[in-house]
Parts: C-alpha cells; sequence; structure tokens
C-alpha cells in the first residue's frame, strides 16, 4: 500500500532520484558520486582545467549541473501537530519537495489534505516546524534542510500546525503573490549586485512573469530561457561585478551574512569558496593543523574550498540567483 501523498510515478522517482543530493541520501536510494566530468569543473581540476585550476572555456557551458541543481528533491514526511483538533486521525503525508522552490509554493496538497480531517472553524493560516523550530517559508527548501536536517535520516520529518503562528519567528504568507514579490525581490537585488540592475531592468515584465512561472510550475527550461541572461557578463569581464550570496548559521540569532565581494581579485587571479570565507567569516575554515568543526554547505554538498566563487555563482545559485552557503555544526559521530 503506497502512503497517502504518493502517486505511483512518484514511487518510481524516490528510487532513482538525480545524482545532485544531500549526501545523506546517497545509501538510501543507491545513487553512485557525482560524475566525474561534471564534478571535475565544478572544483577547477581535471580535464577541463589548466594546470593553474581554472577552468577554460565559460562556465555556463555546463548545463549538467544546472539540472542537477533544479531537480534535486527531498522526501519528507508531513505530520500533523498532536495538539490540533480533528475530527478523525489524521494520516501523514509524504511528498519530494523541490529543493530550489518554497515550501509555501509547493505544499497545497498537504494543506488539503490535513485539512479534510480538521473543523473548518479550526483552520487558520498554515506553518510548519522542524524539532521545535519553525521554518521560514522565505527561505529555499533546500537551505532550509541544509542548515537544519542535513546530518539526520531521510525522510525529513515536518511537523504541520494551523494555530498558534509564531508572529516573533514567521512572516505571513496569506498567498503566492506574496511569495512572488520576494522572489522578484530578490533576483532585483542579485541582478543590482552582478550588473548594477542593467539586465533586470532591460528585460519586459513578461519576462520576469516568464522566470517566475517557471519556477512555480518546475519548468526548467521556461525558467533558464530568461535567467540565462542573468548569469551572462561582459566577454572583457572575467565575471561579475559582485557576487550575490548570503552565509547562514544555526548558532547565532543573525539572519545571515552579507557583503560586497568581487569573483577576481586585484591580481587578477579568480576568487575561490575559500577566499570568500577567510574574509566574510573565518571561523568556518578549519585550520591546517587542527580539527574540523563547520561543514560548508551548497545544496546539500561540501564544494571544495578552492572553487571559484564565479562558478558557484552561475552553476549552484538558487532560482533567486542567490548562492546560500549554509554553515553547520561537523557531526559528532
Amino acid at each position: 500500500m503506497r502512503a497517502p501523498g504518493v502517486r505511483a510515478e512518484e514511487v518510481q522517482v524516490v528510487t532513482s532520484f538525480p545524482p545532485f543530493l544531500p549526501w545523506e541520501a546517497r545509501p538510501l536510494v543507491g545513487v553512485s558520486d557525482w560524475r566525474w566530468g561534471t564534478w571535475s569543473r565544478c572544483v577547477g581540476r581535471g580535464r577541463d582545467g589548466d594546470e593553474s585550476g581554472v577552468p577554460i572555456g565559460r562556465m555556463t557551458d555546463d548545463k549538467d549541473v544546472l539540472r542537477d541543481v533544479w531537480f534535486g528533491r527531498i522526501p519528507t514526511c508531513f505530520t500533523l501537530y498532536q495538539d490540533e483538533i480533528t475530527e478523525r486521525e489524521a494520516e501523514p503525508y509524504y511528498l519530494l519537495l523541490p529543493r530550489i522552490s518554497y515550501l509555501t509554493l509547493v505544499t497545497d496538497k498537504v494543506k488539503k489534505h490535513f485539512q479534510k480531517v480538521m473543523r473548518q472553524e479550526d483552520v487558520t493560516e498554515i506553518w510548519f516546524e522542524y524539532e521545535g523550530t519553525p521554518l521560514k517559508w522565505h527561505f529555499p527548501i533546500g537551505l532550509l534542510f541544509d542548515l537544519h536536517a542535513s546530518n539526520t535520516a531521510l525522510p525529513w520529518n515536518i511537523t504541520v500546525h494551523f494555530k498558534n503562528f509564531p508572529e516573533k519567528d514567521l512572516l505571513h504568507c496569506p498567498s503566492k503573490d506574496v511569495i512572488e514579490a520576494h522572489f522578484m525581490a530578490c533576483v532585483k537585488e542579485a541582478d543590482a549586485l552582478k550588473h548594477k540592475s542593467q539586465v533586470i531592468n532591460e528585460m519586459q515584465k513578461k519576462d520576469h512573469k516568464q522566470l517566475w512561472m517557471g519556477l512555480q510550475n518546475d519548468k526548467f527550461d521556461q525558467f533558464w530561457a530568461i535567467n540565462r541572461k542573468l548569469m551572462e557578463y561582459p566577454p572583457e569581464d572575467s565575471g561579475f561585478r559582485y557576487i550575490p550570496f548570503r552565509i547562514y548559521q544555526v548558532t547565532t540569532e543573525r539572519p545571515f551574512i552579507q557583503k560586497l565581494f568581487r569573483p577576481v581579485a586585484t591580481n587578477g587571479q579568480l576568487n575561490t569558496l575559500g577566499d570568500l570565507l577567510k574574509e566574510v567569516y573565518p571561523a568556518a575554515i578549519t585550520p591546517e593543523d587542527g580539527e574540523k568543526k563547520n561543514q560548508v554547505m551548497v545544496h546539500g554538498i561540501e564544494p571544495m574550498l578552492e572553487t571559484p566563487v564565479q562558478w558557484l555563482s552561475e552553476h549552484m545559485s538558487y532560482p533567486d540567483n542567490f548562492l546560500h552557503i549554509s554553515i553547520i555544526p561537523q557531526p559528532t559521530d
């Protein structure tokens, strides 16, 4: 018998995830390690790199990585909070959550599933929590997982609430128009950093709408037909003006760290992920003779610190065009 919320075609997906997944998911679904060609380009070594480790040619040629990022999924089990009043038992609901989307954008079926067992007068705004932590809907799903659950077993167990909305912790999300406004504000901020807003301002309103509809409907080609323009830069430049990034930590109340950082150093060398961390958050880097205390995660993996940030920005940014980097404590077991 299939679990509620999992269609027959989705059951097959669970056993054949794309290769771009949180590492802890791999033993469960039997996915092989990252393909050599893709990973060698990511870290800037091997067949596609010169002896200095810098990839040859335009980085945007590697569509495999873009697709792997887009189609990454997290197996998730939604359960109703035990204190919610129901007319009959509420069964869990299972769903494959897209890493690149937002909780309130992809959980309509979850809401409908639990509303069926509740009294209508008890149904208010839905919100989610994981092990006592309210989950911010305006953070991408993959970022939430990396921050709060990356070192736990799958499926990801999320608790559903319909009352006692945590006003101090979460923003209200009354409609998908709010999600769209937040998403487009992030895209515009990212382009201000990359191109002084020139690219996004030259786009027509229908282009902005296509970006949003591509994300909302999970249409890779529709989204990237427009988003590729935001990932380009003049041939005479070596990258963007600044890298749109945010660094998150679970050990602080500060939402994130964000500073101006150029992809190319003053000496002409490409700045790496390690260079960015040394300047913005040096505590994340393990000393040569020290014990590793943190994991630096992007989309569920730990990129090598030698990876150029320009490459990461082009290939591993979320649809909002930001590179969301999670700093989480190294597991002790």
